[in-house]
């Protein structure tokens, strides 16, 4: 017979609401949106955004909430054991639930090594390394010097991010250590407001630049502002911008992951997921939205003027981020100081949203395995960390790209898809209705049931047949990857099918597990 250990818990309602607003705050909401939607019509890519974000985000959501919370009830926290208790009489339906761990995994092993380049340029920041940088090809070579992807007068190899990446790693195992109260809740509730103060105090002083080249006046914050909302409404047309919007909506809010289904099955049956749900994915609207869009679009304005705008906005998150906001920020009175901020911000941002990535993985052991929190931390701790080692020193092969694609977009669609269908016509949406409602401080409006059962599922089907339609080819047969790449490419994915047949004997192993315990009960 097995002894059944007490499962962690929130400490408090702000907790579990910073750490799922941690969850989803990262790089995307201070990079990647902006991109996006600069390059994709401006202010026209709001009304998809917004669009996507009422039918797709919000009802995703709440089911993940509703999901979590319901499959804690049975001591389950992660998919594969939530799916089985929605579906019993189908014996095959948590090996579905594997991509809940899978996902989080993959995007784990590469979002640890970028989240550690934040932190290594906080200390480079403080340290005026590129502060006497003043153009872009020169930031672009510390940039790939600090990588590894040359050796330059800046870095003679990865040795220093290496380093980085350690240190960045050993704390994400040290705030998983100490569990969901001890450790990541008291990290989130004190990195969600220093990251909102940094933000603010960027903001503000993108706001207060003015025009610092007199000779060009239209070049100011108004006209960056401008650029970046101004509607062009023909994009609305195009397929592509509705996709890249539903795309943003699933990146920022950590919906289809499986995150929130392992957060939120450490609350209590009578604790309210409509409002808290709500109010955390509200946190990083505010953060996305306002913030995101009034710093590095705006600044690059002022001082590259329109002509240069537009490739800016379209060279990349990590061009964005490690090369043209340092380039801005060192133009600025104290730019270390600025620096420090603007990269401590993104830092917090990372680790935040990496040590959630972790937490499913973490979860399954101890539930499915009853082992202690120090035995699964630590196994996750070696395969994550061998994991991880592709991504660092096969970074100019496409490697992390393609971790990217598998874990952070397709799976993502995948796994929110098979969700929302058991939830809302497996489990039963009248029986889904009445489980959101449990200890809610407030009644979701009823279009939803109609939206969450129709409308959520048909938008999700319609994401992927697109996708299908327009990408499936070229990326099965990798077409657009340089022949030195594709068999970097091809052991990746080797690689990623491995992972996924561990996990599904494992969660095999767990139900036989299951089944002798249960006989020996008897």
């Amino acid at each position: 017979m097995t002894e059944n250990k007490k499962r962690d818990n929130w400490g408090s309602r702000i907790g579990i609401i910073m750490a799922v607003a941690g969850s989803a705050i990262g790089l995307g909401n201070f990079l990647r949106f902006p991109a996006k939607a600069a390059a994709n019509g401006g202010g026209a890519f709001m009304i998809p955004y917004f669009v996507s974000l009422l039918l797709l985000g919000i009802p995703l959501m709440w089911i993940e909430w509703t999901l979590g919370r319901y499959g804690g009830g049975f001591e389950h926290g992660t998919a594969p054991g939530i799916f089985h208790n929605l579906w019993r009489k189908n014996r095959f339906i948590k090996y579905f639930g594997i991509i809940g761990i899978f996902g989080p995994l993959v995007i784990f092993v590469y979002y640890t090594f970028i989240g550690s380049w934040t932190l290594a340029y906080s200390f480079f920041a403080l340290t005026g390394k590129y502060t006497a940088l003043t153009d872009q090809n020169s930031l672009r070579s510390f940039l790939s010097g600090f990588q590894g992807l040359e050796k330059n007068q800046y870095f003679n190899g990865i040795g220093t991010a290496y380093s980085f990446f350690l240190v960045t790693f050993l704390l994400n195992i040290c705030i998983i250590y100490y569990g969901i109260k001890g450790g990541i809740e008291k990290l989130c509730k004190w990195a969600m407001p220093l990251l909102f103060i940094f933000g603010l105090v960027l903001m503000f002083k993108v706001l207060t630049l003015g025009t610092p080249d007199l000779t060009k006046p239209d070049w100011n914050v108004a006209g960056g502002f401008g650029f970046l909302w101004n509607p062009d409404f023909s994009a609305l047309k195009s397929a592509k911008v509705w996709l890249e919007a539903a795309g943003q909506i699933f990146f920022t809010l950590s919906v289809g992951i499986g995150v929130i289904l392992t957060y939120a099955s450490y609350l209590k049956k009578a604790d309210d997921v409509v409002l808290s749900g709500l109010t955390a994915a509200s946190t990083n609207e505010i953060a996305e939205v306002i913030l995101g869009g009034s710093i590095i679009i705006p600044a690059a304005f002022v001082f590259f003027g329109p002509v240069d705008i537009k490739s800016i906005a379209e060279s990349g998150v990590f061009n964005l981020g490690f090369v043209t906001m340092p380039l801005i920020l060192n133009k600025f009175v104290l730019p270390g100081l600025f620096g420090f901020f603007w990269f401590f911000l993104l830092f917090l941002a990372g680790i935040t949203s990496s040590v959630s990535l972790a937490q499913p993985a973490v979860a399954f052991l101890e539930d499915e395995f009853n082992l202690n929190r120090k035995r699964a931390v630590v196994i996750f701790g070696v395969v994550s960390f061998i994991l991880c080692q592709p991504a660092i020193f096969l970074l100019g092969r496409g490697v992390i790209d393609e971790l990217d694609f598998w874990g952070g977009t397709f799976f993502l669609v995948v796994f929110a898809t098979i969700e929302t269908i058991l939830f809302a016509w497996v489990f039963g949406m009248d029986k889904a209705w009445e489980e959101i409602h449990k200890g809610a401080d407030m009644s979701v409006p009823k279009v939803y049931k109609f939206i969450i059962k129709y409308i959520t599922p048909v938008f999700l089907f319609f994401i992927l047949g697109m996708w299908l339609f327009q990408e499936w080819m070229p990326i099965i047969t990798m077409k657009n990857v340089p022949l030195a790449d594709k068999p970097y490419i091809f052991f990746t994915r080797l690689g990623l099918l491995s992972v996924f047949l561990v996990l599904v004997v494992l969660v095999k192993m767990a139900w036989r597990r299951r089944k002798l315990n249960f006989k020996e009960e008897r």
